[in-house]
């Protein structure tokens, strides 16, 4: 069954350059670039665009800086984006000056700024603090439809109706339990479970590990989208990267659910087109 709502052309397409310039930075220089900082509870991303807000560069690094969306390693995380803005402006030969980044929504009065602090501190000017929702859908470009953000640390659900977002929730249930489950099932300590977790090698075999964990994420799902007409779910974050995930909370769902090529790097390209020239 098809959804006249769904055309992943742009995300894919977004996606897919993005992973292209990763590997070799377009080096043909643009009137102005904007960053898209992701910082995440498994890895941090930065995106970078041109002035037509094309993909030209990134880099990401897997870190433990952040729980939950929020920072915890305030220095640490610092050094991280700076160290990754330094490699992408020696690649470039350029100054990134513009950036902007994206808190788990309802999390901006907890966070009591430190999001925001570490993109300071790390060179950037600041001009976008968007919610990860919204960002998300920057990319998906989602009219109507669930959004499933499925973390490091928590599974986040967002709705949408005509392109805005209706209702929000966060659950702590993402890729931290997936490395506690393969830990304990493989006998190996947690930062193996993170590597083995990692290497796309290993999906296919980890998914019959991970059943529970996803069919928990997907009880999770079904609990918030209940009372709303949903037809479709998008999965995005790093955790959603495990091959056959959509499978399963399709089938317990019973809801369409699409993953994008890479889920990883959705959110951090929603950033960068945020971003704008106006200093916050």
């Amino acid at each position: 069954m098809a959804n006249e709502n769904l055309n992943y052309e742009f995300c894919d397409k977004l996606i897919c350059d993005f992973e292209k310039v990763i590997k070799k930075p377009i080096t043909k220089k643009s009137s102005v670039y904007y960053t898209g900082i992701d910082l995440g509870t498994a890895c941090i991303v930065l995106a970078v665009l041109d002035e037509n807000y094309k993909p030209v560069a990134g880099a990401y690094r897997y870190a433990d800086v952040v729980k939950d969306g929020m920072v915890v390693d305030y220095i640490g995380a610092i050094n991280i984006v700076k160290e990754l803005k330094q490699e992408i402006e020696e690649k470039l030969d350029t100054e990134l000056i513009y950036g902007a980044v994206a808190i788990p929504p309802g999390t901006d009065v907890l966070d009591g700024g430190a999001v925001k602090n570490v993109i300071q501190a790390a060179g950037f000017e600041l001009t976008n603090v968007l919610d990860e929702p919204n960002a998300a859908n920057n990319v998906l470009k989602i009219k109507d439809g669930a959004v499933v953000d499925i973390g490091g640390g928590t599974t986040g659900i967002s709705i949408l109706k005509n392109g805005k977002v209706v209702y929000i929730a966060d659950e702590p249930t993402g890729g931290t339990h997936f490395s506690l489950v393969i830990s304990g099932a493989y006998n190996m300590a947690f930062s193996e479970a993170e590597l083995y977790k990692r290497d796309p090698k290993n999906n296919k075999e980890l998914l019959i590990v991970l059943k529970p964990v996803v069919e928990k994420i997907s009880s999770i799902i079904n609990e918030h989208i209940k009372g709303h007409d949903i037809e479709s779910i998008s999965l995005v974050g790093g955790t959603a990267c495990l091959s056959g995930i959509e499978k399963i909370i399709e089938k317990q769902t019973g809801i369409i659910t699409h993953k994008p090529q890479n889920p990883m790097f959705v959110t951090p390209l929603g950033i960068a087109m945020g971003c704008t020239q106006k200093i916050l």
